[in-house]
């Protein structure tokens, strides 16, 4: 019993570092940013208690509410899309090819990029007279549309600009299409299955586990989009792709109204766990795991 209380305090130490760090940085923000959603707080005064006032605001403001529509938009748009794209190139580089860890390693990279250069460069690109998607189309004869100063194609372009971002994705895919039995293909084109067919009953089961981890990241990253459109749009043009973290954003830091953007923190928390319950059981009966 004295050992284990050893070990146990040994392990503490060692972990200390990592539980210090989440205290500080996590558990103590979380704690005030519920604190500070049942108060009235602009930074320069107190707190003053207004109990769940900051709440029903919400509900009232059209801007609050519109971001959330806007969001959604962006989120369904960008789910499908992306992880369609990562599980295709997947797919591709798990092919037995000629130069195929260097294939790998160019779709991983761009991962890599930091938002912010991200957003600048695309932003660039983008740019409805000198970027260089619209002098290619111009080659083709197609004018090219103004992408970020359109709300037609504000919110489509920042949509194709995470998909710059899919490395990740796909290197988690790679690893999963690995681990799939060679021997099930093998079984499958005995008894004359298709390409789709394989892909349709022995891959996508086969790699579901994966396929639910990647779409809970998905929503949980597309719910908190910031960086790229502040930076390319700034939430226009006509707050096309004001989304709902960049109108958290500007609460706590533009207005100084630390509570309504704490209210909004924590509702966004909310949805974000009831989607996720949501998708969870919807998924329950379609995702197989393997017994070991």
């Amino acid at each position: 019993m004295k050992k284990n209380t050893e070990n146990l305090f040994k392990g503490l130490i060692f972990i200390s570092p990592w539980i210090i760090g989440f205290a500080v940085f996590q558990l103590y923000p979380i704690y005030k940013s519920v604190y500070y959603s049942f108060c009235q707080y602009d930074v320069l005064n107190p707190p003053v208690f207004i109990g769940l006032q900051n709440y029903t605001n919400l509900f009232r403001d059209e801007i609050f509410l519109k971001s959330i529509i806007r969001t959604g938009i962006y989120t369904f748009m960008a789910i499908p899309l992306s992880m369609i794209v990562s599980l295709f190139f997947a797919i591709l580089l798990n092919q037995k090819i000629f130069g195929r860890g260097i294939f790998r390693t160019i779709y991983f990279l761009p991962s890599l990029v930091p938002m912010v250069a991200l957003a600048i460069l695309w932003k660039w690109m983008f740019n409805g007279e000198h970027g260089i998607l619209n002098y290619f189309l111009s080659l083709l004869g197609i004018q090219g549309p103004n992408w970020l100063g359109s709300t037609m194609w504000a919110t489509p372009s920042i949509v194709l600009t995470g998909l710059w971002g899919v490395g990740g994705s796909i290197v988690i895919y790679l690893a999963a299409l690995q681990d799939v039995p060679r021997s099930l293909y093998e079984a499958a084109e005995i008894d004359g299955a298709g390409w789709f067919s394989k892909a349709r009953h022995i891959t996508i089961p086969m790699i579901s586990p994966v396929i639910y981890f990647n779409l809970i990241l998905g929503i949980i990253g597309c719910l908190q989009v910031f960086a790229v459109p502040y930076i390319m749009t700034a939430g226009g043009p006509a707050r096309s792709t004001y989304y709902y973290t960049m109108y958290l954003f500007d609460n706590a830091f533009s207005f100084l109204k630390m509570g309504y953007a704490g209210a909004m923190a924590v509702l966004l928390f909310i949805i974000i766990l009831a989607i996720t319950f949501i998708v969870t059981k919807m998924t329950a009966k379609r995702v197989y795991y393997a017994e070991k």
